[in-house]
């Protein structure tokens, strides 16, 4: 194994610390004068105090964010477990390159870059734009053994943590996590499988029950250990599902908020948060998706999604749709008025 990927892993991880509780402080005291009665903004409080928290700033701006898919390929697609080619991987990153797809025209709605990541494309993707990290071209059928060896969940996890670090470099503030990769909802999953295990792109009744059993055997082939998350993702995981784990770690080190989007990049997350728990603070659900698995993730994070559209397309889609609920928490906090300057009464005491 190559020592010193896992070391600059186990560094990213170490430099990873808690929030920031006198900015936090700070901010509930502003918010507590700015003219309106007080928690009546509900949740975006709550958004705006974890914002200060997780940047050190009692009133934290976000001027530049991004929304990064990570890009790879499955080889569980041989067992039929999606409703797609697996050549659609490759053709959808240059559609992302050029602008067409769906979280481009969200993107820049929110007034976010994108930024395409190959981590694990089965072929070769040509375009000025991409940023190329390619570990292997795809991974193993992981019904038939592990979909990759310790080493490359690890150059994984890494790949991840540069490119947040390239970012934080940027200015980039705040960060949309998603990801493209045909059959990406089968490793995503896990047990109990009845629970968690969905139509993804939309398989009919009987690529459900197909999926549902190319999880069981993947399972049981590999018995992945619970406790040791490196050794899930390596044996029924993804490339780029491990990469956003390391996104996550990475921007968790820089103090840049994670906005997740639906089940693959939350699944992500879990695995970011099991190998550093002070993680999860610096995470932000965007949406609670179609694919059934989501709410079981959410749940085991601990984070409620706030929008409910019925989305299940990926991408990051949904959490640069939540860039506008953090840009309303960012401004609400950092531009309303207080009662003081405003020359607003306040409410009578009994």
């Amino acid at each position: 194994m190559n020592v010193n990927v896992e070391e600059q892993v186990t560094r990213v991880i170490a430099g990873i610390g808690p929030l920031r509780e006198e900015a936090m402080a700070q901010a509930a005291g502003r918010l507590d004068r700015l003219t309106k009665p007080q928690g009546s903004l509900g949740r975006l409080e709550k958004l705006a105090v974890q914002l200060a928290g997780i940047r050190g700033e009692p009133t934290p701006q976000f001027p530049r964010k991004a929304a990064v898919v990570m890009a790879g390929d499955h080889g569980v697609c041989e067992e039929g477990v999606s409703a797609y080619p697996p050549e659609v991987t490759p053709q959808m990153v240059l559609n992302m390159l050029s602008g067409g797809a769906a979280i481009n025209v969200l993107a820049r709605q929110a007034g976010a870059d994108v930024y395409c990541v190959d981590v694990g494309i089965n072929g070769d993707v040509r375009h000025p734009d991409l940023i190329e990290r390619k570990v292997r071209r795809g991974t193993a059928n992981m019904c038939a053994g592990p979909a990759m060896t310790r080493e490359e969940a690890l150059r994984s996890l890494a790949v991840g943590a540069e490119v947040a670090g390239m970012l934080a470099d940027r200015g980039v503030a705040l960060i949309a996590a998603g990801e493209m990769g045909i059959g990406n909802t089968t490793p995503s999953a896990g047990a109990p499988v009845d629970a968690v295990v969905g139509r993804g792109t939309g398989l009919d009744d009987k690529g459900l029950s197909v999926k549902r059993d190319a999880v069981r055997r993947a399972i049981e082939v590999n018995r992945p250990n619970p406790e040791d998350p490196v050794d899930v993702m390596a044996k029924v995981g993804g490339l780029e599902i491990a990469a956003l784990a390391g996104l996550m770690l990475g921007a968790a080190a820089n103090r840049i908020p994670v906005v997740i989007d639906g089940f693959i990049s939350s699944a992500a997350a879990l695995a970011a948060v099991r190998l550093c728990p002070a993680v999860q603070a610096c995470l932000i659900a965007s949406h609670m998706s179609e694919e059934r698995g989501h709410a079981v993730v959410l749940e085991a994070l601990g984070l409620e999604p706030p929008i409910r559209l019925d989305m299940r397309l990926g991408e990051g889609s949904g959490a640069a749709l939540g860039f506008h609920l953090v840009e309303a928490a960012s401004r609400l906090i950092g531009e309303m008025a207080t009662f003081d300057s405003a020359g607003v009464s306040r409410r009578r005491e009994n």
